[in-house]
């Protein structure tokens, strides 16, 4: 064998023996000119590859047409994105939404069924802003549509008259759950966020643990207790810059830790 072809061979086993993980990341529906898109912002792309360190994939908002179990067969990890829309409230009975609530229900009924798959699968899964949303929805949760109209609660929207970069700076402290996995992970009690979102967190469902509170109450992180492996959603945007964020990095280290896990496991099971 000659050189190259031994350090052809040389990389090839160490690609079959640490295999990159696959990242599932859930896509918004949208209407461009006269045509729908399938689309998910960059920032959330490149928080996978760089500061998870995994392969992103995007997943299309089809609803039933979308084959969970042959899907979540081929990943390692899902990654619920944030987005300007809202989930339609009679998901959860809600009752009657705001007149300029913003909705996408081909993304609705995508992402919850695929969180539940993936939970049960044991695909690794990080919720991000809506994705709380989703997660607390899909598990039977409910939702405040107008966060900022409770009663004791601060307006967590983004201030749109500062630069869309500004918005993303650091907003409120959060107060992490004593012995939770957060507060286990950042080795602390308290962190400082963003905020940029309307809607928020009611009724915590049944099979989640709250993670992480904000100063006036609202829940910002979350568990999912039935999971076998790693399930967080967090109502902050951490895929902002998350290489320049100590919390932002933990976060998706350890998502992209147990998404290798994943790989690794899916890898002996083709080997044997």
């Amino acid at each position: 064998m000659s050189d190259a072809s031994q350090l052809l061979f040389a990389a090839g086993e160490a690609m079959a023996a640490t295999p990159v993980p696959l990242v599932g990341i859930t896509c918004c529906r949208k209407t461009s000119g006269a045509f729908p898109v399938h689309s998910v912002g960059e920032k959330y792309v490149t928080a996978v590859a760089d500061a998870a360190g995994a392969l992103a994939v995007l997943v299309p908002a089809l609803g039933a047409r979308l084959d969970l179990v042959a899907l979540l067969g081929r990943l390692d990890g899902i990654l619920l994105t944030g987005s300007p829309s809202n989930i339609e409230p009679h998901h959860y009975d809600g009752g009657p939404e705001p007149a300029d609530n913003e909705t996408d229900p081909d993304r609705d009924e995508t992402s919850l069924p695929l969180i539940r798959a993936a939970v049960a699968s044991g695909v690794p899964l990080l919720g991000l802003c809506r994705g709380i949303q989703e997660v607390n929805v899909a598990f039977g949760g409910s939702l405040h549509q107008q966060l900022h109209a409770v009663e004791g609660r601060l307006d967590h929207r983004s201030d749109k008259s500062k630069p869309p970069t500004e918005r993303y700076d650091p907003r409120h402290r959060l107060q992490l759950t004593p012995g939770g996995y957060l507060s286990e992970l950042l080795d602390t009690t308290s962190i400082e966020v963003n905020s940029l979102h309307g809607q928020g967190i009611d009724h915590l469902a049944p099979s989640l643990a709250v993670e992480a509170t904000a100063e006036d109450g609202t829940i910002e992180a979350v568990r999912v207790t039935t999971a076998a492996t790693f399930a967080l959603a967090v109502q902050w945007h951490p895929e902002y810059r998350p290489l320049a964020n100590d919390v932002s990095t933990a976060l998706f280290r350890a998502f992209g830790a147990a998404a290798r896990h994943r790989a690794q496991a899916r890898q002996a099971r083709h080997v044997l």
